[in-house]
This record gives structure tokens, sequence and C-alpha cells, in this order.
């Protein structure tokens, strides 16, 4: 069962953001915060869809290609490109995205699950999809984004901080 799809009556609110032209979203309570594009510093026996990580105010943050973990092919950043840093399991994790568009309030009406939805969007990655007026959206269930094995590489992966004065 979904964790993102709300209870009757309750609106979702979205984070939308684009990714090869195509509309994607995620719960807006899953979003710590978007940031503009920063220096990834590469981490070596990081999962092949691991960029790096940055530093986020002293504290070291895995950095996903989520075009890769979803399958779509490679792109260079623009000026539009941003990083979402989301909660996924128990740790923060950025990914890029080609550019964040708004901020959008869904009814629960507008929200197909995707084990009720058509067989090329039923996938432990998506929690349903938004049917609006103007597009469809395709919303990420960032608890399933990672597996649990992906966690701890990524958590391995990450380099300890130094202790101060050292």
């Amino acid at each position: 069962m979904s964790t993102t799809v709300p209870e009757a009556g309750t609106p979702l609110q979205v984070v939308i953001f684009s990714l090869e032209g195509k509309n994607l979203a995620v719960d807006i309570l899953k979003v710590q915060e978007i940031i503009r594009m920063v220096e990834i510093t590469p981490v070596p026996k990081m999962p092949p869809f691991a960029l790096g990580v940055i530093n986020l105010r002293g504290r070291v943050v895995p950095i996903i290609n989520l075009r890769e973990k979803l399958g779509m092919p490679a792109a260079r950043p623009t000026v539009k490109t941003c990083i979402v840093l989301i909660r996924s399991g128990e740790q923060l994790i950025g990914f890029l995205v080609d550019d964040v568009a708004e901020v959008l309030s869904m009814p629960r009406e507008a929200i197909e699950n995707v084990e009720q939805g058509p067989a090329w969007v039923n996938s432990e990655l998506f929690s349903g999809v938004g049917k609006l007026p103007d597009r469809l959206l395709v919303i990420l269930e960032t608890d399933r984004l990672l597996s649990k094995q992906e966690e701890k590489a990524l958590h391995r992966a990450r380099p300890e901080p130094a202790p101060f004065g050292v």
C-alpha cells in the first residue's frame, strides 16, 4: 500500500520537477529543501547511480543520478538544474532534476494508484499518477527509491568527517 496517496478528502501537496521533459512529482512532506546545482565530489566505491557527495552546511549528503535510476539518458547539467533533497528511508539524499516547476495541491480524486493504473507505470518507484486537466504527473515513492542494499552502500561510501582540530 502506498504511503503517498492521501486519505479521502485530504489533498496531496507535491513538488513538480522535470526530467527529460517529463513531469514527475514528490510528496512535499518528503522534501527537505531544493538547492541550486553545486559541485559534487566523487567518492570511490559508490554505487553506479551515485554521482558523489555534497557538503550541506557541514553535513555530507550523497547525490544520486535520478536519470540513471529511472533508466533515462544522461544529460549535462544546465543553469536550471537543481538538487532536490529528500528523505529516503533513513537518510537524506539529493537527486538532480532538470528543473523544479512548482508546488501543487492535488485532490485525492485526481490521483490514480499505480496498482490500479496502466502496466507501464506499475513500478515500485511510483506511488501514483496525478491526472491534471493539462498533464499527467508521475508521483515518485521516495521511500522505495533506494533498496536497503543501495542505502547501505551509499552510507558506507560517504567519507567520515575529520575529527575537530585535525
